[in-house]
């Protein structure tokens, strides 16, 4: 009985989980996910508040983007990459929803996200997405448009090609493995718009390089760039 009670509890904690994903104590009743003490102590990048942050400079010279910015510095190793790690790919992608919640209050009062028109995650190839059974991008996006009250489209800029993970890859190997990936389905659903692609975790950026420079090939299209995390190649 008490093995099939620790089953029920362990089963349940992916879905509504009671410890903290980053230090393991227990949350209590107002604490989602992480506890205040790791939400408090996040290293966060106030790259919002710096023009030409070293993040935004990732795109000079390659892509027209209007802002960008990472809510934290991601470190392996740290305790935050169990974050990241659980989102990705442990199916917790709820915590994603409350990380981009939480990502969002806290940069609003900056005005990053006051001309923002869309939200679009940077998406998965189809395969991928069968395999991990969501985009963790999209959410993240999810809460983001929570706070801001505005759309996500999921739906109409594709990644064409399977790539390999960028994990182990260089900063030009990177950049070979996404070139001509992605393709926008509709483009009139984006004439005019300012969007914001929104990704987990930026490293060298050219992921988010590939998706912006189609979607500034359509005519009048602004884009920001809004990532959980900052990884330094």
């Amino acid at each position: 009985m008490v093995a099939l009670k620790k089953f029920f509890a362990d089963f349940l904690s992916l879905f509504i989980p009671t410890l903290c994903i980053t230090c393991g104590q227990k949350l209590f009743s107002q604490e989602i996910f992480l506890c205040l003490k790791c939400l408090h102590d996040i290293p966060r990048t106030n790259f919002h508040e710096k023009p030409e942050n070293e993040v935004e400079q990732l795109f000079w010279g390659k892509s027209l983007v209007e802002k960008v910015t990472a809510w934290f510095f991601f470190k392996k190793g740290s305790k935050y990459q169990r974050l990241i790690h659980f989102l990705k790919y442990k199916g917790l992608k709820e915590a994603g929803t409350e990380m981009g919640r939480q990502f969002c209050i806290e940069v609003l009062p900056s005005g990053f996200f006051d001309p923002v028109d869309l939200i679009v995650p940077v998406p998965l190839h189809k395969k991928k997405l069968r395999k991990r059974g969501y985009n963790q991008s999209e959410w993240i996006a999810k809460g983001i448009s929570k706070v801001l009250e505005i759309p996500i489209i999921t739906e109409n800029l594709m990644r064409e090609k399977h790539t390999t993970t960028q994990t182990s890859k260089s900063r030009f190997q990177r950049w070979e493995n996404v070139e001509a990936i992605f393709n926008v389905r509709h483009a009139e659903v984006f004439i005019g718009k300012h969007i914001l692609l929104v990704d987990d975790v930026v490293t060298t950026g050219s992921t988010l390089e590939a998706c912006a420079s189609i979607l500034l090939k359509i005519k009048n299209t602004r884009v920001s760039i809004a990532t959980l995390a900052y990884a330094k190649d």
